[in-house]
């Protein structure tokens, strides 16, 4: 009889740049079988500032176990979940193992204990930090040095990307996209790099499948929603020998470089990949941990209004976070990963309510708008600026900072143009 294969590892929790320890996480793998259990610090539940660091932990002694629910959801409790490597990651990671494995077979199997560590500490979403035995921030590069690149390498990024893409990468291609990725995001190559000012941001690149220029697309809907009253991700184009490079600031550090706790909105509703939820659940937990819950829950629907009218439909909860403020108090983070999707129907993702489903039309938005404290008045004046600035779409594509040709608008026309704009123009006259 074959023996079970047993992993066991064990990782302190820290938190922020002074890397407070806040908990101990422990992976154990047991054949095919895998659990994870955290338990807190005493001295982080004693802390007067201590909050509960992701929603399904609560601030008590002792282990917190948890167990994937299905397939498709993670081992790790969610906010620790929301800092591993997005499928672009895992890509490049899974892409690095294989490759060594032919060169050595007794390599053992990647974990989901592995995917996490992978990611480097220097960039690592939020404010969570993960500390080995010996002391050493996972994951480092020797020498203090980190593996985040500056804004000057995305040529070579770019190329390394494109390796993958095709299939035709190196080991020095992977090798040097190791740790690079991030956890906001899906399929799509990209990485994370130091702007020229020293901020944090991610470079995303156009992919080998796009059949329209897709990192213009989303500067332009991330301009747009600016416009629009909604506090968005600052984003712009840089060239590469041509090709398209979308720039998007990170959100989850200050200007002293310090690391704000960040939870997806799936964390926050404790949601299970499996299951369809709902922005009116996404209000309901604002109301109940928000620290300006009136502002943000007018503010989700203001960008409930926005998505429909550009087409992004691609509006799952890990595209939507909140980022601590103080004592277990959250805000919305700014809008990240918005695309206008001109191939596709107007259905939202994640559904308005249990009893509306999808949403499909600006009367199903109007119809709720007081379940986000806005009355009928004030919500048509929301729309009326939501309105006027994605009739300014083309305007804004020809800028110099999206940098779309007069030739391309008819690619993403569908997204911006079609009859919940009419409807719109209607409810407004």
């Amino acid at each position: 009889m074959k023996s079970v294969t047993s992993v066991r590892q064990q990782v302190q929790v820290c938190l922020g740049k002074a890397g407070i320890p806040v908990g101990t996480l422990i992976y154990v793998k047991q054949g095919r079988r895998e659990n994870t259990t955290f338990a807190y610090e005493q001295g982080w539940l004693g802390n007067q500032e201590g909050f509960n660091v992701s929603a399904d932990l609560s601030l008590i002694s002792g282990y917190q176990p948890r167990r994937a629910p299905s397939a498709h959801d993670s081992v790790f409790h969610f906010a620790i979940a929301d800092t591993t490597p997005d499928a672009w990651g895992r890509r490049v990671i899974a892409r690095d193992h294989a490759k060594r494995r032919k060169g050595n077979p007794s390599l053992a199997s990647l974990t989901e204990m592995d995917y996490l560590l992978a990611v480097d500490d220097f960039s690592r979403i939020g404010a969570l930090r993960l500390r080995d035995q010996n002391g050493h921030y996972c994951r480092t590069i020797e020498d203090g040095r980190r593996a985040t690149p500056p804004l000057l390498e995305l040529q070579r990024i770019y190329q390394a990307s494109r390796a993958v893409e095709k299939g035709q990468e190196s080991t020095e291609d992977l090798r040097y996209l190791q740790g690079k990725g991030t956890s906001l995001g899906g399929m799509r190559p990209k990485s994370t790099v130091v702007d020229e000012d020293g901020a944090l941001a991610i470079g995303k690149f156009p992919s080998v499948g796009d059949t329209r220029s897709v990192t213009r697309g989303e500067v332009l809907a991330l301009c747009l929603a600016k416009q629009a009253g909604i506090n968005a991700a600052p984003a712009r184009i840089i060239e590469l020998d041509g090709v398209p490079v979308a720039i998007i600031r990170r959100f989850d550090r200050d200007g002293a470089d310090g690391r704000i706790p960040y939870q997806s909105a799936a964390s926050l509703l404790q949601a299970s990949r499996e299951e369809d939820r709902s922005y009116t659940e996404i209000a309901d937990a604002i109301r109940s941990v928000g620290h300006a819950p009136t502002a943000d829950v007018q503010q989700l629907w203001r960008r409930l209004v926005f998505n429909l009218l550009i087409t992004n439909v691609d509006d799952h909860l890990q595209n939507h976070g909140f980022l601590h403020v103080e004592k277990g108090l959250w805000r919305l983070a700014p809008a990240f990963d918005v695309n206008p999707f001109p191939d596709k129907e107007r259905e939202s993702k994640t559904w308005l309510s249990e009893e509306d489903g999808p949403i499909t039309d600006l009367e199903m938005l109007l119809a709720r708008s007081t379940y986000f404290s806005l009355s009928r008045e004030d919500a048509l004046a929301v729309l009326a600026e939501v309105y006027d600035a994605v009739l300014d779409w083309r305007q804004i594509a020809l800028s110099a900072v999206v940098g779309l040709q007069a030739s391309e608008l008819d690619d993403f026309a569908p997204a911006f143009e079609h009859e919940q704009m009419e409807a719109a123009q209607a409810l407004l006259a």
